[in-house]
């Protein structure tokens, strides 16, 4: 389950009969569950059983969604001088993804079992002795650890075997040595032998531009945004006179052929990016002070708009796991409830990039400073966050119970700025005339600048009740 909710700090607190619980957990089934029930996501494609890694926004999931993007936009780019804005084409030249190494590079790689084909994670049972019991292995979920645990517990009493077994550490089974994966059992059969070697799958998703369906017509979905800021560079810089340090911030839709899309809305094939690319000068001592005050922005950011600080974490990238143009990089990881795992990242790309599309485009990518007289290329600082990912922290940030008359009820706690309903008119009664329009002159009067719900139909708790779940 997730960690306590923010009733916790008000164990004693009670309103008007309501009492929050302090100790109210919950997991991810919770979440799913509310949020089909109270039109906040649904399955695509339900009618006709669901369609796998993708999703629709239901009528407070789409309000939700879209104030989450307009505060972004405000605080990003509104209110800020060095910044502007961008909305490039999803589909774009495919010389693009093949400059930036999309096409070579952007893949998973990927084992199948001959019999389920799925992705898995193994790993090796182990005594403290050093002494190998065996290999095992399952599906990915947010429970995998402690399944690991006791099927390595069976697995040593099955050998009769004394002595304390090692923590087992699960690692993907395309990381698997050679060696090592003919050993390693599938979960469909329970028996080695059935895994194949690891072959790389590219994550793009391909498609045919024009009425020639052959190879020159190929095209594809942008796997991310910040392509088109990239390309898009000097155009942008020169149109609207931005000077270095200076950024471009852009939200869109973005497409990856995920071999196992899981975690609801967390890992989909289609989602929303909010990027911005920062640039700056060139000079090694610039990018250190950049970096990190893009993460404290991004920081000081989720708090504003509800994410709950207890549930955050900083996360620094090792120098061995950056990516081989990059100088550093930082997520910001929330604690969900299938675990820990990233939600924002900040990365300091070097010029990569530009300089990439430089060179295959023949075009220069450079910026002339007026005030030093030289001409470079410039770094940059990619601030991004999943607009889908960050809907789902702040659903579980907001997501709490209270107990009326010993009976529980989910509640959602949204910031103002972000929540889905601003106000909800409940009058009294309905059958009179009087007070029906004064309640719906205030109602259209709201109206004007928030999004707002009337409600008169059903008992005034029940109605307080509906509203309260909604956030």
């Amino acid at each position: 389950g997730a960690e306590s909710s923010p009733s916790a700090s008000n164990d004693n607190e009670k309103t008007e009969g309501v009492v929050l619980n302090p100790n109210f957990k919950f997991n991810m089934d919770d979440v799913v569950g509310l949020c089909k029930r109270r039109g906040f996501v649904f399955q695509s494609s339900e009618i006709y059983n669901g369609f796998n890694g993708f999703y629709d926004y239901g009528p407070l999931g789409v309000e939700l969604k879209q104030n989450i993007k307009r505060v972004w936009w405000r605080d990003m780019v509104h209110r800020r001088e060095d910044m502007v804005g961008l909305d490039s084409s999803i589909i774009a030249s495919p010389a693009i993804w093949k400059a930036s190494g999309h096409v070579d590079g952007f893949s998973d790689p990927m084992v199948d079992c001959k019999v389920s084909k799925q992705r898995y994670r193994y790993g090796k049972v182990e005594l403290e002795d050093g002494s190998l019991l065996g290999y095992i292995s399952l599906m990915e979920s947010g429970t995998m650890q402690e399944e690991a645990d006791k099927m390595a517990d069976k697995m040593k009493r099955k050998a009769a075997r004394q002595g304390t077994l090692r923590k087992v550490v699960l690692r993907e089974v395309a990381d698997c040595p050679h060696d090592e994966l003919p050993l390693v059992p599938s979960p469909a059969t329970g028996e080695p032998g059935s895994l194949t070697p690891p072959r790389a799958f590219n994550l793009m998703f391909q498609t045919q531009v024009g009425a020639l369906a052959d190879a020159s017509a190929t095209a594809y979905l942008r796997p991310e945004t910040a392509q088109g800021i990239f390309v898009n560079f000097k155009n942008v810089q020169q149109t609207s006179r931005a000077k270095i340090p200076f950024g471009i911030a852009q939200i869109g839709k973005a497409f990856r052929n995920e071999i196992t899309p899981r975690n609801f809305i967390f890992r989909s094939r289609e989602f929303e990016q909010m990027e911005i690319e920062y640039f700056i000068p060139p000079d090694d001592e610039a990018w250190p002070r950049f970096h990190e005050e893009w993460i404290k922005n991004c920081h000081d950011w989720l708090l504003s708009i509800g994410v709950r600080q207890d549930l955050l974490e900083r996360d620094v990238h090792p120098k061995e796991k950056l990516a081989h143009y990059a100088r550093a990089c930082t997520d910001i990881a929330f604690k969900f409830p299938f675990g820990r795992s990233e939600l924002l990242g900040v990365a300091a790309r070097g010029d990569f990039d530009l300089s990439a599309h430089a060179a295959a485009s023949s075009k220069k990518m450079d910026y002339a400073c007026e005030e030093t007289k030289r001409k470079y290329v410039p770094h940059v600082i990619e601030p991004s966050i999943g607009v889908d990912r960050l809907f789902l922290a702040l659903v579980c940030s907001a997501y709490d119970e209270d107990v009326v008359s010993g009976e529980p009820r989910s509640v959602l706690r949204f910031k103002p700025s972000v929540a889905p309903i601003k106000c909800a008119i409940l009058p009294l009664v309905k059958n009179k005339e009087e007070l029906v329009t004064k309640a719906r002159g205030i109602f259209s009067k709201l109206q004007m600048r928030y999004n707002v719900a009337w409600d008169a139909s059903g008992a005034i708790g029940r109605r307080y009740r509906r509203m309260d779940e909604v956030g």
